[in-house]
């Protein structure tokens, strides 16, 4: 240390030993703080010097008249003029001409030419035939890499300013369009005219609900009309088919009419007969229960079992009274098929139900006969002391059974059977009239199956014309009903009303403007910065410092001479000869070590770059008034990068000289290109993105930049930890490796010096 101490010393007396040398190292010290604040002060507000910026406007806009708009429109006028009151950009209004040809010279940055069809472009938009209004812009991006993109906002302004200068014309005028509506709406005139309409209006829908209905009618009547038709029609082409069928069933009518002749005079004989025989068979009872009481004296027993024989053969013969009811039903079921034309019919009917309630009172008084014998066997079996009258009530009930039986049989000669006879008279003459009506029909029906084809196709044509005429009528009905409905709507219509009363009444200028721009932005800066100057001031502070090391390195000595080494060790003037050649290390048996050779020269180099940094930050935030929230933090960031990269150019001035000094240039160049000072890192070259992370500039940027608007967390430390650790490969290479290249450094150097221009 305390060798490090000597040679430290030494350097500052011989640093300060004149003036000329006193100067020169103040100018070391403030070399760089110049460089860093010309280059902030000349990037303090480019945006906000715009003005100088010239840019030609030319309009050849003719304009625009149409039946629609009457009056003559100049879109063109009115950019000029608002163009005249904007004071962005330096505008100059000129020619198209000069406009195009001051921007190929260099007199104008860009020039904006307003076509002729520019108004009659902008006034598509009310017709179907809708164009894109263009404006023509021309840019000189010769002239300057920046001025392009600060001409270019200004023509976006100028199309946004149209932009919204149409949609606020057109919204103003709509609004005071809607405005004088309202007025209208509201006077009594216009409330007779609704008045009147509304009853117009009922009137028409009364009118076309009638229509409507009316031709539906009309429809229907035809479609009904078609049906006959249709019907008609396959009734004819049936009938030529069932007449010839109807001819033959006529003869064989023919025939069966005789047989019923036949078959009524059989039933009639059948029904004497049958009836004749149930009367005989009840005198064969009534015999046999005489003969059966008068037995009963003899044999009791024996009499009631002859009386119990008759009653159960008595019950037996209900079946015959059965059969014929069933015959009478059958018989009464095909009269009622008759026509009702038909004169026998209802007598026929009549004499039926009257026979048919004989024959039920006959079987009746039967049934009641086989009772009473059944009666009289149980009786007698008992005792025989009521025989003689069951025997007088038997023979009552005999005599009554008969007579039903005589009544049935006289009913069927008298009215039955004449009727039958009426009946088979009526079928024959009906059947030969029928054949004469068959006859003229077949004649009739082949001239008419032509016409019934023809109106039924020419019935459908009209309907289908008659129903879509309908449908159209009450739809244009039920259209006109809900406007009247809308209309009449009192509740809607003061809802809307009042809401439209309040849209216009209300600032029509304001209302216009915002919907014009409806949108705006409301920026929130966060850890907000006070200018571009300071947004800047991080970059070219952490680059002058690193140019101060440069700068240092070119401008003082980095080896230690034999003599100084000498001095320091108090050996006298000179090192003795057995040192050897004069180089680093070669007075290390006496006790100065490589190491002390290293720091002992940097210490100077490390105070004039700590007062570089110390320099150049104070003047940033009192001299140039850059925004620094955290001063010592930013302090701080200087002083811990002019340690890290005077060591660096230091450590590679030492290890390799003159190129080293190159090597510290070319790293200059690729950290201004690759730190992400002037533009993001993410719009940089692959290249530069994955060397980012490995250069000293990012870091201590990023360091000065939360000592300047704020820190998130810990990031200000994390980036001042990161910038120290390129010391460890700087103090490695200047401490270790430089040993094994010190003889090929010397060798490097004597040829360049042999060149005696190097």
């Amino acid at each position: 240390m305390k060798l490090i101490w000597g040679i430290f010393k030494r350097d500052i007396c011989h640093a300060t030993r004149n003036v000329i040398a006193v100067i020169v190292s103040m100018g070391l010290v403030v070399v760089p703080a110049l460089y860093a604040w010309f280059n902030i002060a000349a990037s303090w507000d480019p945006y906000g010097n715009t003005k100088a910026l010239k840019v030609a406007v030319a309009n050849t806009d003719k304009g625009y008249k149409s039946e629609l708009v009457p009056v003559r429109i100049n879109v063109g006028e009115t950019i000029i003029s608002t163009l005249r009151a904007n004071d962005q950009l330096d505008w100059q209004f000129v020619g198209r001409d000069k406009a195009i040809d001051g921007v190929k010279s260099g007199d104008y940055y860009a020039a904006i030419v307003i076509p002729k069809q520019f108004s009659a472009d902008m006034m598509t938009l009310f017709s179907t035939n809708i164009k894109h209004a263009q404006l023509k812009y021309y840019l000189n991006e010769k002239i300057n890499p920046i001025a392009p993109h600060i001409t270019d906002q200004g023509a976006t302004t100028v199309v946004n300013t149209i932009d919204k200068t149409f949609a606020k014309t057109i919204a103003q005028v709509g609004l005071d369009l809607a405005s004088n509506v309202l007025r209208y709406s509201k006077s009594p005139q216009m409330a007779q005219y609704m008045e009147n309409l509304n009853s117009n209006l009922n009137t028409m829908v009364s009118t076309l609900t009638g229509a409507s209905q009316q031709v539906a009618s009309y429809s229907q009547l035809l479609g009904s009309a078609n049906d006959i038709v249709d019907s008609t029609n396959q009734l004819l082409q049936s009938t030529t088919v069932a007449g010839k069928q109807a001819k033959n069933t006529l003869k064989q009518g023919k025939s069966g009419a005789t047989s019923l002749t036949a078959a009524g005079k059989s039933i009639t004989s059948s029904v004497n007969t049958a009836l004749n025989q149930a009367s005989s068979a009840l005198d064969a009872v009534a015999n046999k229960a005489d003969k059966a009481f008068d037995a009963l004296g003899k044999d009791s027993a024996e009499a009631a079992q002859q009386l119990k024989t008759l009653s159960d053969q008595v019950a037996e013969s209900q079946s015959v009274y059965d059969t014929y009811l069933a015959s009478l039903q059958h018989m009464r079921t095909s009269v009622e098929q008759l026509p009702d034309s038909d004169k026998a019919k209802q007598p026929l009917l009549d004499a039926i139900d009257r026979e048919i309630t004989l024959l039920t009172a006959a079987q009746g008084d039967t049934q009641k006969l086989a009772q009473r014998l059944d009666n009289a066997s149980k009786q007698i079996t008992q005792s025989t002391a009521s025989a003689a009258q069951s025997h007088a009530e038997i023979r009552s009930q005999i005599t009554s059974a008969k007579q039903s039986i005589s009544t049935v049989r006289d009913d069927y000669s008298v009215n039955v059977k004449p009727k039958i006879d009426a009946l088979a008279s009526s079928v024959s003459t009906l059947i030969s009239q029928t054949g004469n009506v068959i006859s003229q029909l077949s004649g009739t029906t082949d001239s008419l199956n032509d016409v019934t084809s023809n109106v039924g196709t020419n019935i459908a044509s009209i309907r289908s014309t008659l129903d879509g005429i309908a449908t159209k009528l009450n739809s244009s009905a039920t259209t006109l009903n809900t406007l009247i409905t809308a209309m009449n709507s009192s509740d809607n219509g003061a809802e809307n009303s009042n809401e439209l009363k309040s849209l216009t009444t209300s600032n029509a200028s304001t209302l216009s403007t915002l919907i014009s721009a409806p949108v705006a932005l409301h920026r929130v800066a966060v850890y907000p910065i006070a200018n571009y100057g300071s947004a800047m001031a991080p970059f070219y502070t952490i680059l002058s410092i690193w140019v101060g090391a440069i700068i240092l390195c070119a401008m003082l000595k980095v080896t230690i001479s034999d003599r100084e080494k000498a001095h320091v060790l108090g050996l006298g003037d000179t090192l003795p000869r057995i040192a050897g050649p004069s180089g680093p290390g070669n007075a290390s048996r006496w006790g100065l070590q490589l190491r002390h050779e290293y720091f002992g020269r940097y210490t100077i180099f490390l105070l004039l770059a700590l007062l570089q940094g110390t320099l150049v930050c104070l003047g940033d935030m009192y001299f140039l008034g850059v925004q620094a929230n955290h001063a010592l933090q930013f302090l701080a960031v200087g002083w811990l990068a002019a340690l890290v990269f005077s060591n660096i150019v230091y450590t590679l001035t030492v290890s390799f000289g003159d190129i080293g000094k190159a090597i510290a240039v070319v790293l200059l160049v690729m950290q201004v290109a690759g730190s992400g000072g002037t533009f993001p890192i993410e719009t940089l070259p692959k290249f530069f993105q994955i060397l980012y992370p490995f250069l000293p500039f990012p870091h201590a940027i990023d360091a000065m930049h939360a000592a300047m608007a704020g820190s998130y967390g810990n990031e200000y430390l994390l980036d001042m930890v990161y910038l120290a650790l390129f010391l460890i490969p700087s103090l490695l290479l200047g401490l270790v490796l430089r040993k094994p290249v010190i003889r090929l450094n010397n060798w490097v150097s004597r040829n360049l010096e042999s060149t005696k221009v190097m």
